[in-house]
């Protein structure tokens, strides 16, 4: 009697634990009719199925990632580039994931690898090696991004990103490549200092003309003040000769007087009655 009621909890409980299953808010669920799928959309909590008539899958709510190893990709100019690149996903739609895929994330995964591949390739082929590497990185990742994620909605699948980590160029390209944007910064350099150049022909004329224009006016103003000032001189010259003549003459023989012996290493031979020493000899003149 005692075996049979130990039979019995253990049958409830078998039959209870296998009509409850939990559902975190971590995940999605599916519950299954013989192999058919009759629900989707569960909440966060505890809920109930049929035992041995229903069963459940859950698959991960969270975003995953799949990291794509080293792999050539052909340039427009069929070169070989090594492109390193990962993927974020993650399931949006259960029922078609289940149905497109199983419910198996590595098949999953393996399909969603194939369709960027083919976005990537399909991108790269349409750019040269310096567009790659350089100036339409953005664009490439953008075109691409929309096929696949078209592409993934078909698989119940989401894809939230595409980065490419690193790009190496193969040995057979890497001269050629870095050859072309030497000469490509070359070329700009080149450009540059011929426009410097230029500009600084320019600057430097406009300079010198305006030194020309300010010279030639500082000298016409010079010549200007200097015969006014001939002038008015000449007049307190004419002036004061007319005031006192004898004055006058003595006055510029004293600056003769000055500029000619007023130097110590100077010697003049002169005769002493000559009109030179005049008023020297002439004591007594007032």
């Amino acid at each position: 009697m005692k075996n049979i009621f130990i039979f019995i909890l253990v049958a409830v409980f078998v039959i209870i634990s296998n009509s409850v299953f939990t559902v975190d808010e971590r995940e999605y669920a599916l519950k299954f009719r013989f192999g058919e799928i009759i629900q989707s959309d569960y909440e966060p909590g505890i809920h109930f199925k049929f035992p041995f008539v229903n069963n459940v899958n859950k698959y991960p709510k969270r975003i995953l990632t799949i990291n794509n190893p080293q792999e050539l990709f052909l340039t427009a100019e069929k070169k070989n580039l090594f492109v390193d690149f990962f993927i974020k996903w993650r399931i949006a739609n259960t029922t078609d994931y289940y149905r497109s895929t199983g419910g198996d994330e590595l098949v999953a995964a393996q399909r969603l690898l194939e369709n960027v591949k083919d976005g990537l390739r399909s991108e790269f082929a349409k750019r040269t090696v310096v567009e790659v590497v350089s100036k339409e990185r953005r664009e490439l990742m953008s075109g691409m991004l929309t096929d696949a994620a078209s592409n993934a909605r078909n698989l119940g699948i989401e894809l939230v990103d595409v980065r490419v980590k690193r790009i190496e160029l193969s040995d057979d390209v890497s001269e050629s490549v870095y050859n072309r944007m030497r000469q490509e910064r070359a070329r700009i350099a080149s450009e540059l200092r011929a426009e410097g150049s230029e500009e600084a022909t320019v600057i430097r004329a406009e300079a010198d003309r305006a030194r020309t224009e300010i010279l030639a006016n500082a000298n016409r103003d010079s010549q200007i003040i200097r015969g006014e000032g001939d002038a008015t001189a000449a007049n307190v010259y004419a002036t004061a000769y007319n005031e006192d003549r004898e004055f006058y003459s003595f006055y510029r023989s004293i600056q003769a007087y000055k500029a000619s012996i007023g130097t110590s290493n100077d010697i003049l031979v002169l005769d002493s009655e000559g009109d030179f020493f005049k008023y020297l000899n002439d004591q007594n003149a007032e």
